[in-house]
């Protein structure tokens, strides 16, 4: 790994190890997203507390402030909405020159394995890896389920981590699921935890990061399940005990707890 590579992974995975990702993409293929209507106002109060902003070349262009020293992963695939026909029918959309020019820390796009369009989308992966590695430039390849929910589970998820690292990302987000830590076993790249829909409590989510972390999962890539809580700060601030400072589910909820109170 040259200079450069090393430098954009050590600004994304922090001394220990681990990593706090916030992705706010979403409006790529879904568009103005609950409590995202906003995304320069929602993230606002949270870029502290998150080691990489995972956005679009247009959210961050119109919406982050270029004097954030908070690196940046640049989804670089799309091309597919909600109501389009197939969502997995992705292609890359942006150049290697724009990467350069907003001086990105590492680049992302969904992989959609199983589909009518596995092939497609894992050759994107493989030639965006070429341009990455050209430049320096870290990719993360995202293991997207899209509608088939039932696909959430260690068999399928481990089978798509590990053909992302084999053709060359450097990390891979995936689901969190029962057995997880075949999936992280199975996948020779560093393994963050994807978010998902918003689930019905704080706990819930605090044990789903604890148990993938323990189970050898470096971090999370979290949005939603922040910023559509009624306290993001809080709720990150508690998901950022667990990732960096070894609380448990339950000391986590207790920093929720307090920073929601304003103790």
């Amino acid at each position: 790994m040259d200079w450069g590579m090393q430098n954009r992974m050590a600004r994304l995975i922090q001394d220990d190890g681990h990593c706090l990702f916030l992705p706010i993409d979403h409006g790529y293929f879904q568009g103005p997203t609950r409590k995202l209507e906003k995304p320069g106002e929602t993230v606002k109060p949270l870029l502290s507390y998150c080691d990489a902003l995972f956005v679009t070349r247009g959210v961050l262009r119109s919406a982050i402030n270029a004097n954030t020293k908070v690196p940046i992963i640049l989804r670089v695939s799309g091309g597919t909405s909600m109501i389009g026909k197939d969502l997995a029918n992705e292609g890359i959309t942006t150049s290697v020159q724009e990467m350069l020019r907003l001086n990105v820390a590492a680049i992302g796009l969904s992989i959609f394995v199983g589909t009518d369009y596995e092939r497609e989308s894992l050759l994107n992966l493989a030639k965006l890896v070429d341009a990455g590695e050209e430049y320096g430039i870290p990719v993360m390849a995202v293991t997207a389920v899209g509608r088939e929910l039932g696909k959430r589970d260690a068999r399928y998820l481990g089978l798509c981590c590990r053909i992302a690292a084999e053709l060359g990302a450097r990390v891979v987000k995936t689901y969190y699921c029962a057995d997880f830590d075949k999936i992280v076993n199975g996948c020779p790249v560093p393994v963050v935890i994807a978010g998902g829909p918003q689930v019905d409590t704080e706990m819930e989510v605090f044990e789903f990061i604890y148990d993938g972390m323990q189970k050898g999962a470096i971090g999370v890539n979290l949005g939603r399940n922040i910023w559509q809580n009624d306290y993001p700060v809080a709720m990150i601030r508690a998901i950022d005990a667990i990732i960096h400072h070894d609380a448990r589910p339950q000391d986590a909820q207790e920093v929720y707890n307090i920073v929601k109170n304003g103790k």
